[in-house]
């Protein structure tokens, strides 16, 4: 079914040759109604330019630009795919920008400022598995902040989902959740199941939306990032055992935190004391 004018995605995955790639993380998206609705939970998209990572066959692509996006830039690694995403963009014309090319090796901010014509930017993708969380942390640990980014909404597997919406005390609760937490509002919008993939992948995904705070509590960013990779790199061990290299008891005494306690029992406003303590 295409409810777009264009070819249904089955038959340009046929006639390209698009068979996905285990090594580049790639479950393709054909129903037109989940890419539809992921575009959906992205909010308003008119007046925006929208960053997409690993377009594929342009199945979410396509959503996006029909659901009003004024431009998709979207990054591909996979050259096999730029004929079929040519075209799209010949669709919609002058609405898409491909960039061939790695997402690990691209920068976001200056890609932002060039193709944002001054408008909200905001990304959505169905990101490749292998790099969908590294992706994150970039994202959620730039430099400036308030980020080039007004919000991002992006697929996951669930149990990275529920890593990254995750609060103190449960056990998906670990150093996603702590950034995730520190700098945005994260929930998850809905579940997609494994056969709306080619090929279905073996576990369920989530989309999860994410919206810059304003005005996160103050912290230096690669400390936060040190506190969190050693505290939660023993966390079955005490504090004072796990966050020894970084000053131990004597630390945790400054900002009165119990040193018995584990890093999962942390919040991020805890967190952060511990950072600005160092």
């Amino acid at each position: 079914m295409s409810i777009d004018g264009l070819p249904p995605l089955r038959d340009v995955i046929e006639r390209h040759g698009l068979q996905a790639k285990k090594a580049l993380g790639q479950n393709f998206l054909l129903d037109l109604n989940l890419t539809g609705k992921i575009a959906r939970a992205a909010g308003d998209l008119a007046d925006t330019t929208v960053i997409e990572v690993g377009p594929g066959p342009g199945g979410l692509t396509r959503a996006l630009l029909f659901n009003g996006a004024r431009k998709v830039v979207a990054i591909e690694r996979d050259e096999r795919c730029l004929a079929a995403l040519a075209e799209v963009s010949a669709h919609y014309p002058g609405r898409l920008e491909v960039v061939s090319g790695d997402a690990l090796k691209t920068d976001f901010t200056t890609l932002a400022a060039v193709g944002g014509n001054g408008g909200p930017v905001r990304i959505v993708a169905n990101l490749p598995y292998n790099i969908g969380t590294e992706l994150l942390i970039r994202w959620l640990t730039v430099s400036d902040w308030p980020p080039f980014y007004a919000s991002m909404t992006l697929m996951f597997q669930r149990e990275v989902a529920q890593r990254i919406v995750a609060t103190p005390g449960s056990d998906a609760y670990g150093r996603l959740g702590v950034l995730a937490g520190w700098r945005t509002q994260a929930r998850i919008a809905f579940d997609v199941p494994p056969q709306a993939f080619t090929p279905p992948p073996k576990v369920t995904s989530s989309v999860v939306h994410l919206e810059p705070r304003a005005a996160p509590l103050p912290a230096d960013v690669r400390k936060l990032g040190r506190v969190t990779e050693a505290a939660f790199g023993q966390r079955r061990k005490m504090l004072r055992q796990s966050v020894k290299s970084l000053g131990g008891e004597a630390l945790l005494d400054r900002v009165d935190i119990d040193p018995t306690r584990r890093a999962e029992t942390l919040s991020v406003e805890e967190f952060v004391r511990l950072t600005n303590a160092m």
